[in-house]
């Protein structure tokens, strides 16, 4: 053989292998993650709620697989968590969705890094809600693209003033002004990501804000359904749960008309129950309770080319089990870092005669930064369900809820019972105790890995030149009290602190950190600020104004006032 030939051999051979790896690349799904704010398990035509339009979602139930018993956390930070890391999420630094509750450690491994370390080019379109600041916004937790508003919703603080319409949004981590509706906004922002990176594998998480308060919709859309009877609070959410419909429309078509449909995994769910009373479907209670109206949702799932059209999966399935499902689904090599709670489906959605073994899901969350035993928790098991002390989300401590809204332990039977109508637990206490030592031994387990520690927002040259400390949404608090902000300072560094409150002649303004308190003289009434030299360390930074010899008080609304920024001068 000559050497020419040879060459051309092995010229071939590496055409060959180049064009399988391309080939190989190929066949990796997209996926595609819908995620809802606030839709709860009957804002959906297909649960027997014969008002609301959601044609797409009901046919796109009906053609692929539905869980028809599948479970969130009863508040949307948490299950964002949980839906994340595939773990539970008191694990991560989550605790509830404000006050500093709604920050996720950064050393937990998130879906959208597992798919980026994959090969997967990343996007984020909507509402994350597990960190506003360094070292935890999306672009810092694996998402190369990122739409979103800050906080928990447009218009809640510091995400104001905003509206749904033409919202201030957030690309990349620089502000931008949008136009149009934002449901539409983050659909056109995900349309246009799928068009950009149509010959890549991607993920795409899609996470709306509506139906989320404030209920702003269009009005003639909203008042559509309040012809049909329904309350203006149920007519604006129905209203926003049809442009959701419309919107998930659209975005099936885009998958089709770049002819990916059939290669990419499309799921929709929602991350909790409806914050007002309406039609639910005939489940017992809402948002922020564990009760089945809180954490039992609608979820759906597609993938043309390997799952079967029209089945239903009927075993227990939670928020937490996803990524290790799209682990195993997608066969990406998964590097993590810590042991999920979650447990794969796949097998159930191919028809495998590999099942899932039977497990207790557990749910709590309530306000304030110490989580206590049995305080609006559930066990849910394969058939039983217990529940403690359901209705207490608002309160930080159990023994300051009123009695009558302390319900104590209860024990339903969810397949006789799926209305929880019957407490059992008087009749059955064998059951209770043996459900109540796996709440104790759960709750025990996931105080231990971080002891309900929630992460530090960093300050300092590697962080943001900018910094944003928002009162409502990540400041410490002790009762109504707030008390500043725990922040890490890896270097001393200089800092033009700025206070979003007027102040009053003879007012100061009062600096503490690491435990010392500095008084700044304040030229600028309506923008108190000073340079402050920051030391290295981590605690608790906090920023008042107060009148000499006077007592400090206290801001107790829910506004930006009170809100510090932090700009970085040098070293």
């Amino acid at each position: 053989m000559s050497a020419i030939s040879s060459s051309r051999i092995l010229l071939l051979a590496g055409l060959v292998l180049a064009c399988g790896a391309v080939a190989a690349q190929a066949a990796q799904p997209n996926v595609v993650l819908v995620m809802t704010d606030d839709q709860g398990f009957g804002d959906v035509g297909s649960h027997g709620n014969d008002i609301i339009q959601t044609p797409t979602l009901d046919q796109f139930a009906r053609n692929g697989t539905e869980l028809t018993q599948f479970y969130c956390s009863p508040v949307c930070a948490p299950t964002r968590a949980s839906l994340m890391t595939g773990r539970y999420f008191y694990r991560t630094g989550v605790i509830h969705t404000s006050r500093g509750g709604a920050r996720m450690a950064t050393d937990e491994k998130t879906m959208a890094e597992l798919f980026r370390d994959a090969g997967y080019v990343t996007g984020i379109f909507g509402k994350w809600h597990l960190g506003d600041n360094y070292p935890m916004r999306p672009q810092d937790q694996g998402f190369q693209h990122s739409l979103v508003h800050k906080s928990g919703g447009i218009t809640q603080p510091p995400d104001q003033p905003n509206d749904y319409f033409d919202p201030l949004l957030w690309e990349d981590g620089q502000p931008v002004q949008a136009q149009g509706y934002c449901t539409d906004v983050f659909f056109d922002g995900a349309l246009d990501f799928v068009e950009q990176n149509k010959d890549r594998p991607f993920f795409v998480y899609i996470a709306t804000n509506a139906p989320h308060t404030p209920l702003i919709v269009d009005e003639a859309a909203w008042k559509k359904y309040a012809r049909l009877d329904q309350n203006e609070s149920t007519a604006k959410v129905y209203a926003m749960v049809e442009n959701i419909d419309t919107n998930f429309a659209r975005l099936l078509k885009k998958l089709d008309d770049l002819k990916l449909r059939d290669n990419t995994i499309v799921i929709f769910l929602t991350d909790n129950g409806p914050q007002q009373n309406r039609f639910n479907g005939g489940l017992n209670g809402r948002k922020s309770m564990v009760y089945e109206g809180g954490i039992h949702v609608p979820c759906y799932v597609q993938w043309p080319a390997k799952l079967k059209e029209g089945q239903t999966i009927s075993s227990r399935r939670a928020h937490l089990d996803w990524l290790p499902t799209l682990i195993e689904a997608t066969g990406i090599e998964a590097d993590l870092p810590h042991q999920l709670d979650g447990v794969s489906f796949w097998p159930q959605l191919t028809g495998s005669d590999r099942q899932p073994p039977e497990r207790n899901l557990f749910f709590q969350v309530h306000r304030g930064l110490h989580p206590e035993p049995r305080h609006n928790a559930a066990v849910v098991g394969a058939r039983y369900k217990l529940v403690l002390n359901v209705g207490s989300f608002g309160q930080e401590k159990l023994a300051d809820v009123p009695p009558p809204r302390r319900t104590g332990i209860q024990l339903f039977d969810l397949e006789k019972d799926p209305g929880e109508k019957q407490d059992l637990a008087a009749s059955m206490p064998q059951k209770v105790d043996e459900m109540l030592a796996a709440y104790d031994a759960w709750f025990a387990d996931v105080k231990s890995t971080r002891n309900f520690e929630t992460p530090p927002i960093v300050i300092g040259e590697k962080a943001e030149k900018s910094t944003l400390l928002c009162r409502y949404q990540d400041g410490y608090y002790e009762g109504d009290r707030h008390l500043g902000w725990n922040v890490d300072v890896p270097q001393p560094v200089l800092v033009q602190i700025r206070l979003n409150q007027e102040a009053k002649k003879g007012q100061k303004l009062m600096v503490e950190w690491l435990g010392n308190i500095t008084a700044y003289e304040i030229e600028d009434l309506p923008h108190p600020g000073a340079a402050c030299q920051l030391s290295r360390g981590s605690g608790r930074l906090d920023v008042w104004l107060q009148t000499e010899g006077m007592p400090r008080e206290y801001i107790k609304n829910n506004s930006t006032t009170g809100d510090v920024v932090v700009n970085l001068v040098g070293d």
